[in-house]
């Protein structure tokens, strides 16, 4: 004797992006969480337009652990590059445009 199926009502059940990554294989892991990023990355431009710009820098912690995450960085390769950044803007004289302004780390000429 065959049993009926029933459907299913109510409201349909939320998965978490994460739910279930351990299981993935490792390609599909991350694409998934490359989609994640995308989409965390939206509604961060989201809430730096609407005003919410704590909200925002909330959001870019989670993106930075997730991008740490997706490439596979630590917390002493990410405070090496903090400390190396700092050292840099310590050095005003060397990164000065001819205007006198101090220019950002990317901008400097590599000689």
């Amino acid at each position: 004797m065959k049993k009926k199926m029933k459907r299913k009502t109510g409201t349909p059940r939320i998965y978490l992006a994460s739910s279930g990554m351990e299981k993935m294989p490792v390609a599909n892991a991350e694409e998934r969480l490359l989609s994640l990023l995308a989409t965390l990355e939206e509604c961060q431009e989201f809430l730096k337009d609407q005003a919410s710009p704590e909200t925002a820098r909330l959001l870019s912690l989670a993106i930075l652990e997730l991008r740490m995450e997706l490439y596979q960085v630590t917390d002493s390769e990410l405070k090496a590059l903090c400390d190396l950044i700092e050292a840099e803007d310590r050095k005003p004289e060397e990164g000065r445009s001819a205007l006198g302004r101090v220019l950002p780390p990317y901008l400097k000429l590599i000689k």
